[in-house]
């Protein structure tokens, strides 16, 4: 009888210290996305919490996040809409614009992507500080959607990202203190 638990995606990331710079310990997935059961484990285990929550579409801010979304919108029966830096995008967009620790940022969406009383799903590879995350459900509240919930591959729970996107729930499938 095949054994049908989850993998421990934790031995599938490899710790790279010093980058991008000194003093990260960078989180890397490229060996979770390399190996076809490991993936397949990640977007099964990001799906579970949500299968019976009436998902209309999966979402996620480029890039690493598209590799996530794409996969468990499939995984979901749901739509997948992708949101991109200014002018990425060939259609009417809407736009929100965000304060970063040192400047701004804007992040745009197609006006038809999400609609008002759709259920979406917000997802990406990793939770840090929930700046990125945070703008996408407010860019999506904006357009009447309801953010059902935010999932993540990996958590980094002491940058506090997920007291940011509160009081939308956040599921993680690895959290790292």
């Amino acid at each position: 009888m095949p054994d049908h638990s989850p993998l421990d995606l934790r031995t599938y990331i490899r710790d790279i210290p010093d980058f991008p710079k000194p003093g990260i310990l960078f989180r890397d997935i490229t060996p979770l996305l390399g190996n076809p059961a490991a993936f397949r484990s990640a977007i099964a285990q990001l799906a579970e919490p949500f299968r019976q929550l009436r998902i209309d579409a999966v979402v996620a801010a480029e890039a690493r996040g598209f590799i996530f979304a794409a996969p468990l919108a499939l995984e979901l029966a749901a739509g997948f809409v992708p949101i991109r830096k200014p002018g990425k995008l060939p259609f009417d967009t809407h736009a929100f614009h965000y304060e970063l620790e040192y400047g701004t940022d804007t992040l745009e969406m197609h006006i038809d992507g999400a609609r008002g009383g759709q259920r979406v799903l917000v997802v990406d590879d990793l939770l840090a500080t929930g700046g990125t995350v945070e703008a996408c459900c407010k860019l999506l509240e904006k357009t009447g959607a309801e953010v059902v919930g935010c999932a993540f591959l990996i958590e980094l729970a002491a940058l506090g990202g997920r007291q940011r996107i509160a009081p939308r729930e956040a599921f993680s499938v690895i959290t790292y203190q």
